[in-house]
């Protein structure tokens, strides 16, 4: 269903630590942009009637229903955009402008 690599994991649990989200989810929602792509957002979140709760490398991912069908088979990873700079990306086979890196199976473990 949905996948978070190592270093998401650990990113995850660092902002965790650092704020008042201890016992919370980490709810993820997109919205079909006009030209078909995807766009995401994150936060920490209160279980909602209907959430589908996916718990991946002991965090709860929370997805509301609306957005099942558009997170089946994503990966989120955390990854060096330019020098020194961290941000965490979404691998997701539902959008129209996804490409798989060459090295996908190695981001998963």
């Amino acid at each position: 269903m949905f996948d978070v690599s190592k270093a998401a994991a650990d990113e995850i649990r660092r902002s965790i630590d650092l704020s008042d989200a201890d016992g919370m989810g980490l709810r993820i929602a997109v919205q079909r942009q006009p030209d078909g792509g995807i766009s995401y957002r994150m936060g920490f979140d209160e279980r909602a009637p209907g959430d589908l709760v996916v718990q991946v490398r002991s965090i709860d991912v929370l997805i509301a229903s609306g957005d099942r069908t558009l997170l089946e088979g994503t990966s989120m990873d955390f990854v060096e955009i330019e020098d020194g700079q961290h941000d965490f990306i979404f691998l997701n086979p539902n959008d129209p402008h996804f490409t798989p890196p060459h090295d996908l199976d190695e981001r998963r473990s």
